[in-house]
């Protein structure tokens, strides 16, 4: 495992899931680690691992400049947070398009602009976005909005990415396939009645997997430390898909 020792790592979307695998994988690596989300429960069982937690909504601009703003600079800032919406163009309210990209794009326009100045006067360091191969990369049915914001998500990221490259910035992002989460969980329960219950609902998700199985949190959380340690130095600006093999 990358080794993140002496290292300072923010996280948002931290207490389940992705977000929490990297909180957890990076405290192990040696990093000190602030883990945000806005489930104050979800953080407990982090709290309880010796990592720092701090509630934030990361909707919220002021709670995130107050947040990042009472810390040191960080080395690595990871921006997980994000919120899944189902449905085609003619399916998704106004309302939840402005969501999907309030939470999945916004969310990481303010962390970053707010992160920024500390690690650039710190002498640099990475920032990985959640993204996904719904986006810009491939098209999946009932994705409209969740599709149309990762895509902003990478567009952003290569952005950031050419923009502070030469004051020791690295942004990338990663692209995940279908990966057991919590969230999946939702989706898995809400297909229940369709499907004939949850069991059934998870087997259509990983039947659509070229592999036959879903991805898990530490398979994204691994390469996430890859790109937040020394050892990812040479990679920048780049979406990385780990997919199971969906666009092979």
């Amino acid at each position: 495992m990358s080794d993140l020792k002496g290292k300072r790592i923010f996280v948002t979307g931290a207490a389940a899931g992705m977000g929490r695998s990297i909180a957890v994988l990076s405290a192990q690596a040696g990093a000190d680690v602030l883990a945000t989300d806005m489930d104050s429960e979800g953080l407990k069982t982090l709290t309880e691992l010796g990592i720092r937690t701090a509630r934030l909504d990361v909707t919220d601009h002021d709670g995130i400049t107050s947040v990042i703003g009472n810390e040191a600079p960080f080395d690595g800032v990871v921006n997980t947070a994000g919120w899944v919406h189902h449905g085609t163009v003619i399916d998704t309210s106004l309302a939840d398009w402005n969501n999907s990209f309030r939470i999945n794009v916004d969310s990481i326009f303010m962390v970053i602009q707010a992160a920024l100045p500390g690690m650039i006067e710190n002498g640099g360091g990475s920032i990985v976005n959640l993204a996904s191969i719904a986006s810009s990369i491939k098209g999946f049915k009932f994705r409209a909005g969740y599709s149309a914001s990762k895509a902003a998500v990478i567009g952003l990221t290569k952005s950031v990415a050419v923009d502070y490259m030469d004051d020791g910035i690295r942004c990338n992002a990663i692209c995940p396939g279908t990966t057991e989460t919590p969230s999946l969980h939702n989706r898995m329960r809400a297909m229940e009645a369709e499907l004939g219950g949850f069991e059934q609902a998870r087997q259509w998700f990983v039947d659509r997997q070229p592999m036959r199985r879903l991805g898990q949190p530490d398979e994204i959380g691994k390469f996430a430390l890859y790109l937040l340690s020394d050892d990812g130095s040479f990679a920048t600006g780049q979406a990385y898909a780990i997919d199971g093999g969906t666009l092979a």
